[in-house]
């Protein structure tokens, strides 16, 4: 089955990132069914292109100034970018960089078209997309990738998924020279999922140096399995911690590099549900004003934290995201502590039970459903 996504197509050229069988590629033939469309993954075309990249003009000399022009996969050749710049300024084509790395492109002498196309993301499917498909307990356990999504044994395609991302990403663009340590290091840094990064104590846990396992964190957030979420640093009364929290982009990712494929327990279901939360506040920012930046927040003098501060213009949005079905009032620990900060317009408790209330110190509890309508229709903020 095929799904609309809510990603909106550009009025001018754009890169558009994503992690292997998210849909780039059936969201552009979809969006773009006239656009000349060229696949740097057939092997053909890609050796042609690597040996003259001069080639790349004369496949698209009939292309009329201000059509489409798709390139999927065009982390395999940067120096394409070259050419891409000089059709852009010269004739006024269009392009859709499509890509599953970022990794290649932010090499030094790399042509990032200065300004002349605009980076996006498309992320999992998010709940808007799937519909009436939507159930929270399969997306916990599979997560949302389309191509597993999708699948008729979405166990099967999960397992296979880590082998098609250590071949096709790691090995074949040789970005880590030591492949086993990195083997060892993916299930360490799926725990680490939800967690401040430590990097001294994943070196010892993985049995790599220091260096090695921040440049194996580069590569995860490259190939755009995971993204750091950075701490909030203003200061208020106490001093903040600076290192950030870890989180992979779909929770089906999490298990499968743990290799756990069955219901999901109760000890990793509380992770698993604010990293989903997150992925949704990312997604819905790709196409909607809801944040200009997004941190968690946790005073390295108290045990309390809240999951995530959203700031926009000058105010604050403060979201905690639990995965009880059952409310009690030790769930607003941290959405308490935080009433202090300056400019705060609203706190939220979203989780997995039913009611929806305001607590009589102005905390909003939602259930998901209300989460998701504000999500919908622009209504997170006051």
């Amino acid at each position: 089955m095929i799904y609309s996504r809510i990603t909106r197509l550009p009025a001018r050229s754009f890169f558009l990132f994503g992690v292997r069988g998210v849909g780039k590629s059936s969201w552009a033939r979809a969006t773009l069914p006239d656009a000349l469309r060229l696949d740097l993954l057939d092997e053909a075309l890609f050796h042609d292109l690597l040996a003259d990249p001069s080639l790349f003009r004369q496949l698209v000399s009939t292309v009329a100034p201000g059509d489409w022009i798709v390139i999927d996969e065009v982390q395999r050749i940067p120096a394409l970018l070259n050419e891409v710049h000089r059709l852009i300024e010269e004739r006024g084509l269009r392009f859709a960089l499509l890509g599953s790395s970022a990794r290649k492109l932010k090499t030094a002498g790399t042509n990032l078209l200065a300004g002349r196309a605009i980076r996006k993301a498309m992320y999992p499917l998010v709940p808007l997309e799937l519909g009436v498909d939507f159930k929270l307990e399969e997306v916990l356990t599979y997560g949302s990738i389309p191509l597993v999504w999708t699948a008729d044994g979405r166990r099967q395609v999960l397992e296979g998924y880590t082998q098609l991302y250590l071949r096709d990403e790691i090995r074949a663009e040789a970005v880590v020279r030591n492949l086993p340590g990195f083997v060892r290091f993916l299930p360490i840094a799926a725990l680490l999922h939800g967690q401040v990064l430590n990097v001294a104590g994943i070196a010892r846990d993985a049995g790599v140096a220091r260096p090695t396992v921040a440049g194996y964190l580069d590569v995860l957030e490259d190939t755009l399995l995971t993204w750091r979420l950075p701490a909030f640093e203003a200061k208020l009364r106490v001093r903040e911690r600076r290192r950030p929290k870890l989180y992979w982009v779909d929770p089906g990712l999490v298990r499968a590099v743990k290799r756990q494929f069955g219901p999901v327990s109760a000890e990793e279901r509380g992770v698993l549900f604010e990293g989903w939360v997150l992925n949704l506040l990312r997604t819905h920012a790709e196409e909607q004003p809801l944040f200009d930046s997004i941190h968690y927040w946790a005073p390295t003098e108290s045990n309390t934290e809240v999951d995530f501060l959203l700031r926009r213009d000058t105010e604050c949005l403060a979201i905690e995201a639990k995965a009880a079905k059952r409310y009690h009032t030790a769930l607003l620990k941290g959405l308490r502590a935080i009433a202090g900060l300056p400019n705060l317009a609203r706190r939220v408790l979203v989780h997995d039970g039913a009611r929806a209330f305001r607590t009589e110190d102005g905390i909003e509890v939602w259930p998901v459903k209300r989460f998701l309508e504000a999500l919908r229709t622009d209504g997170l903020w006051p």
